[in-house]
């Protein structure tokens, strides 16, 4: 009887000794598998961020081109999908002068002033050579600029420069909080009115710089 009981104790004890090592074992699997998860996720939500915030810079662009075309109010219904409702918004041109407005509305105001103030028919702006980089629920991102302003039939304006943003993370969007272009030329373009030789284009055409009619605020 007495060595039933001590055979039943050791059975006892095997048995608790591998269910505690049952334990530990499931315990450190899902252990692993939450924390390899977590990176997972983080790791594939980097790409996302950058595509998002990417997609800005054509956000601005098209809300930027629709008051190109005289759509004030449908540029500024853009605007506001791409920048928060405290966004600062600057252009400092290739003389030093500078213009800064505080929203969206009021930078639109400011664009559509400047291209009407201007005569142009219309605007093309594109985006390239974007880098951006992710820090948690903000980031910063630059991105080179080349414009061009229709005034007419053979005359062209034509600006390039650098936006310099600062995109925040909010409420799961991400939208430009500060932007700030700096321009490195504004240059005119012009071809002769009268196109009767390939030649005559190609020596007659001038750039000329200019310096854009830019409404100021009142102080």
């Amino acid at each position: 009887m007495e060595r039933r009981r001590e055979n039943g104790g050791i059975v006892s004890k095997a048995i608790s000794f591998l269910l505690n090592r049952i334990t530990l074992i499931v315990l450190a699997v899902t252990l692993v598998l939450f924390v390899g998860g977590k990176f997972e996720v983080a790791s594939a939500a980097q790409p996302n961020a950058e595509l998002e915030i990417q997609k800005l810079t054509s956000c601005y662009a098209l809300g930027t081109d629709a008051i190109g075309r005289g759509n004030l109010l449908e540029g500024k219904n853009i605007y506001r999908d791409c920048f928060t409702q405290d966004s600062v918004l600057t252009a400092i041109f290739p003389d030093g002068a500078s213009e800064t407005r505080y929203g969206t509305d009021s930078w639109a105001d400011f664009v559509y002033s400047v291209f009407q103030g201007n005569g142009y028919q219309a605007t093309q702006h594109l985006m390239g050579t974007i880098n951006i980089s992710v820090q948690n629920n903000q980031a910063t991102m630059t991105s080179y600029l080349h414009a061009t302003h229709k005034r007419s039939e053979t005359s062209i304006d034509v600006a390039n420069g650098t936006y310099e943003d600062k995109v925040v993370n909010r409420n799961g969007r991400w939208k430009i909080r500060n932007r700030t272009l700096k321009l490195i030329d504004f240059l005119n373009l012009s071809s002769p009115t009268s196109s009767s030789s390939t030649n005559a284009r190609s020596t007659d055409s001038s750039s000329t710089f200019v310096r854009p009619n830019i409404p100021r605020l009142k102080e």
